[in-house]
Formats: C-alpha cells, structure tokens, sequence
C-alpha cells in the first residue's frame, strides 16, 4: 500500500506488476478508483456553468453521453482534465482526479455561488460512491452476465444507469485509463464490497494496483495529472487541442482561451511526445537532451507489452517529429532515444455499429 492524493492504494496485488499489466492486455483486471472526485451538477443553467470553466461542447453532448475535457485557468494552463457526461436523468456527472479534488471543489464551488448571485439555476452535489474501473478485451463477456442492458450497444464514453450483479442504481461508463475495453462503475458505496467481490469471483479477473494503472495508461499515451499536464502546460503544448468544441473555440468563452487560441494559430514553442528506449528506464524528470534543446520527461517506464523503454516528456516543436534521434540523460547516463508517435500500444475503445 502506498499513499496517494490523501488515499492509501495499492501498488499491486500477489500477482505482481508485470503479470498484471499482461493480464489486463490479454484478459481484464478490476481497479478500485474510489479516490476519483465525482460530482453531479443540477439545474436548468448546468450547461452553461460546465461551459464557463471548460473548453469542451458540453452541450452538443447527447443523453448519456460523455467527454473528455479541460478545466483551464485564465493564462491558458490546465487546472485538471475531467470526464463530464450528460447523463439520461436531467444532470451533468463529472469525474476529476484525486489530486486536484479540493481545488476543483473550490473553483465549481465558487463558480456556482456567482451563477446563483446572478439568479442563475445550478448547484453541485458530491457524490460519496465508489468507482470501479474493469478493463480489458474480455470485460464485455464477463460484465454481460450481470447487467440486464445490452453491452453491445453501449459505445465508448456513452454512460448508462443499471442494476450491476443484483446491485441498483450503478452508472456504467464504456471508458477507463488503460487504452483497453473497460468500463467504470459508479456503485453505491455500501455495495461496493459486494460487486467488487462478485466480480473477482471470475476467475479470469485479477485486481490490479497503482502500477500496472500507470504502465498501461503510458502505453496508451495517456496523461497523468501532475506529471504530464499541469498548470504551467496549455492544451496546445500537450497535444489536447481535440478537446475544444469547434463552436468554443470560436466563441472563445472558456478561461484562458486568448492564450490558448494564439497558440493555435502560431504554433507552440513546445511538443507533448512519446520516446523509445532500448537502454535505461526513463524516469520521471529525467531531462533529456535534444541536440542542443532542452526538454523533460516527465513519464517512463519499461513496458511490459513492447520489451523496450518507453516515455512521454516535451521538447521544443522544432525537434518533435516522429522518427527525430535524440538523447536522453537518466541517471547521469546518456542514451539513445527516438521520439515516437502516441499510443505506444494500439487502443482497443469500442463503438457499437
């Protein structure tokens, strides 16, 4: 067990790392994300209040379906990245990493009060459920057996509310942090033991810790808040400009998007970038060396899918291109490295035909 944003986690189970990163590429795996902030926004102005701090087209959203999106701060930097669904049942349900948990409250918090003062119809609740995240290519079959709904018809980031293995009143959302199949599972908190243990009860589910989390999502070429995206990295920098709603960007209504936009149109100075390895593991804040540009890592580890080293770091836009040689220090060793293009192991997200 490890601590973990306030939270203690574990790091992994008996099975140990590397066999359960494999397990989850090859078969699927349960992850207890409880320690995520979850939050649902009511209110005929929830739209609106999403929208006044995120770049996302939240309302473009249809029922039951979700995105990936940015709260940013006025110079353009990325405060946290969220997933915001635009659940069935008349409110918004948001998912914010455990790190970011108390700021994220103050900044909604704070934004509501002055929607209110305004006269404006939103407020926020807290929710105190659980979150299990089960991934992998056969998470389909063996969820299947529980759930009443067709799976086949629920696709990537779309969100339904359930009975889960005997367990009412469960969202389950096609989406997770592995680049694999998966679902999370907002589960009342008292039940959670239950479904968790339920579902552990299939032999070809492992539990998986904090680990073969961060292994998997790095394979993926996912971002890890407080590593690879933070309040002094912009959405062009880190390669998140896909998040912004084309009507946003042109509105240009979302803090910082005066800075965000010109980056846009004239290019940032840094890149977000994936690097391979095939000596020395390269760590976090291992700063690499660019010809004669500097730069950082700011994710590594082996990877157990590839056999090789992999990471993620930033280095000035001229040297960004895949294929570009460079240098990596780790350690105070010197090593050969290529930058190589995101994700390091194809995705496997599914959308219903």
């Amino acid at each position: 067990m490890v601590p973990f944003a306030g939270w203690s986690l574990p790091l992994h189970y008996e099975q140990g790392h590397l066999q359960s990163h494999l397990h989850t590429r090859r078969r699927c795996s349960l992850f207890d994300v409880s320690h995520m902030l979850q939050t649902q926004v009511y209110g005929r102005d929830r739209v609106r209040f999403m929208e006044s701090l995120v770049g996302g087209d939240i309302a473009e959203l249809k029922p039951g379906q979700g995105t990936l999106t940015l709260l940013t701060n006025e110079r353009g930097g990325i405060v946290d990245d969220l997933i915001v669904t635009n659940t069935s049942e008349d409110h918004l349900y948001v998912v914010s990493n455990a790190g970011c948990t108390d700021k994220d409250l103050a900044i909604m918090r704070g934004r509501a009060a002055e929607l209110q003062a305004a006269g404006s119809d939103v407020h926020l609740e807290v929710s105190d459920n659980a979150l299990l995240a089960l991934q992998g290519p056969s998470m389909a079959r063996v969820l299947q057996a529980g759930l009443p709904d067709d799976l086949a018809k629920l696709s990537f980031m779309n969100s339904i509310t359930t009975t889960v293995f005997s367990v009412p009143g469960c969202r389950v959302t096609r989406c997770g942090y592995t680049g694999e199949d998966g679902v999370e599972i907002s589960v009342p908190a008292g039940r959670a033991v239950e479904l968790a243990e339920r579902l552990l009860g299939v032999p070809e589910v492992w539990p998986a810790g904090l680990a073969a989390r961060d292994s998997l999502r790095l394979e993926a070429g996912l971002c890890l808040y407080g590593n690879d995206i933070d309040e002094t990295t912009t959405p062009a920098e880190a390669g998140l400009l896909w998040t912004l709603g084309k009507r946003r960007r042109a509105a240009m209504d979302f803090p910082g998007a005066a800075i965000i936009m010109a980056q846009v149109k004239e290019k940032p100075k840094r890149k977000r970038v994936g690097l391979t390895s095939g000596a020395g593991a390269a760590g976090p804040h291992s700063p690499p060396r660019v010809l004669t540009s500097p730069g950082t890592v700011t994710s590594g580890c082996p990877s157990p899918s590839l056999g090789k080293n992999i990471a993620m770091g930033y280095v000035e836009a001229v040297h960004s291109r895949a294929g570009t040689a460079l240098t990596v220090e780790v350690r105070k060793k010197q090593h050969p490295a290529l930058i190589t293009k995101m994700p390091f192991v194809p995705t496997q997200y599914y959308m219903a035909k």
